[in-house]
């Protein structure tokens, strides 16, 4: 099966990427990305797409040791954050999962994750993993409601899930690489599409959304689906703000409405005569 599965590569010194990516017709390419962080006690931040799998534990494992792996933390339980968590807690026998209470139920229609092997977290909860801290957020867009963001206190990054994600024209390792306009454009795009509940969110309260990732501060800014964004987090905040102001937005059909219309109606007309 081909793979869209790419070179790993570094987003910040102890912070690996694991890169793949969608493309969307007419739009763009969506990264898709899982993270690998390194050091006393080894996380791994989302599992990759099913559509990569082998390939995604072959990259992984070249950069750790499956016996070395302590935590996977699954941001929530779309297909593209969790499609290889099975195979990697086979393959990884100290690994422990940390995730939202909601995403192991509703991992379970299809899987039974080990419950032996799982801690569930809420947003607002801070822990010792090893040799550093993370603290659990709610970002502010999400498309499950079993979502946690990650800030790793050590790094100082956010692991966003998807918020700040963005659909581009060229792939790109560093965000700083992209067309500025297009990267961020793309960003309010995909916000639109993949929470396209925000068209109904109350100004205030979404602004107020953001605090918890204002007063973090993070230095990087590590979405499941953008290149890494590093000493921007102010311009990305500012650009999904604006989110609630725009227009919804919805994918092309392929199916023509008023001519469907126009059938439906003359069905109902034969079977009136």
């Amino acid at each position: 099966m081909p793979s869209n599965l790419r070179k790993p590569y570094l987003a910040a010194p102890d912070i690996h990427t694991l890169p793949s990516h969608l493309p969307l017709t007419g739009l763009g390419l969506l990264p898709v990305n899982a993270y690998v962080i390194t050091g006393k006690e080894p996380i791994l931040v989302d599992t990759g797409m099913a559509i990569d799998r082998g390939y995604f534990e072959q990259e992984l494992w070249s950069l750790v040791d499956p016996r070395d792996l302590k935590w996977i933390v699954i941001t929530h339980d779309d297909r593209d954050h969790c499609g290889n968590l099975k195979e990697v807690l086979m393959a990884a026998p100290n690994a422990t999962v940390i995730t939202n209470g909601l995403a192991v139920a509703r991992l379970g229609e299809e899987w039974d994750v080990p419950k032996h092997r799982v801690r569930t977290v809420n947003p607002g909860r801070t822990i010792e993993l090893g040799d550093r801290g993370i603290t659990l957020v709610r970002p502010p867009s999400y498309d499950s409601p079993s979502t946690i963001a990650v800030y790793d206190h050590r790094s100082a990054a956010l692991f966003a899930a998807d918020s700040f994600g963005t659909v581009i024209p060229e792939l790109v390792e560093d965000s700083a690489d992209a067309d500025r306009s297009a990267y961020l454009d793309g960003m309010a795009l995909f916000t639109r599409a993949n929470a396209p509940w925000t068209a109904l969110a109350d100004q205030v309260k979404w602004e107020r959304s953001l605090d918890s990732i204002r007063s973090l501060s993070p230095e990087v800014v590590l979405s499941a689906h953008s290149p890494t964004a590093r000493g921007r987090t102010g311009e990305l905040i500012e650009t999904v703000l604006a989110v609630p102001s725009m227009d919804p937005w919805l994918p092309d059909e392929d199916i023509e409405v008023e001519a469907a219309l126009t059938r439906y109606e003359a069905g109902n007309e034969g079977d009136r005569q």
